[in-house]
């Protein structure tokens, strides 16, 4: 082999390096998408609380205590098992969702079953060139483009 051409080392490792920058950006989709839902819950349940505390403050108030004999159970710890719970619901029965998905397309691999799900959906015709307008000024003129049915005849300010 000539010097300086590239030589199958240098293939296995620009190889290595596409698969290692492409976990690499999974990685912090994951960790990404994980950091969104989990603030999306916080404040979902911060704001479940909040709106449970202004409806009725005085029972509130006693849930938080627990003084209350009545009340077996404090307000917050039913709203933190009631999270909990649901959220094992949630996650459990999504998982057992996409699992079953996932085996009865017969896949062992990701690409696989991206294959197999991509040949059963209708195809997405491609767009290239456009057939219709592409650019709108604002949205009132995307929304007269289609109210028109998106035949749409685009109007210069001078008409107007």
């Amino acid at each position: 082999m000539e010097e300086g051409s590239p030589g199958i080392s240098s293939v296995k490792s620009h190889s290595s390096n596409v698969t290692a920058r492409k976990n690499s950006f999974d990685m912090k989709a994951g960790v990404f998408l994980c950091g969104v839902a989990g603030a999306a819950a916080i404040a979902g349940f911060s704001t479940t609380l909040a709106a449970a505390k202004n409806s009725d403050s005085a029972h509130f108030a006693k849930g938080v205590a627990g003084g209350a004999a009545e009340m077996q159970e404090a307000g917050t710890a039913l709203a933190l098992r009631a999270l909990r719970r649901g959220t094992l619901y949630a996650v459990g029965g999504c998982g057992i969702l996409f699992w079953a998905v996932w085996k009865l397309s017969g896949a062992s691999t990701m690409l696989e079953f991206r294959e197999k799900v991509g040949s059963c959906l209708p195809r997405i015709p491609k767009n290239d060139p456009p057939r219709g307008r592409t650019e709108f000024e604002n949205l009132t003129d995307l929304l007269k483009y289609l109210g028109e049915g998106g035949h749409g005849v685009k109007h210069s300010p001078e008409d107007k």
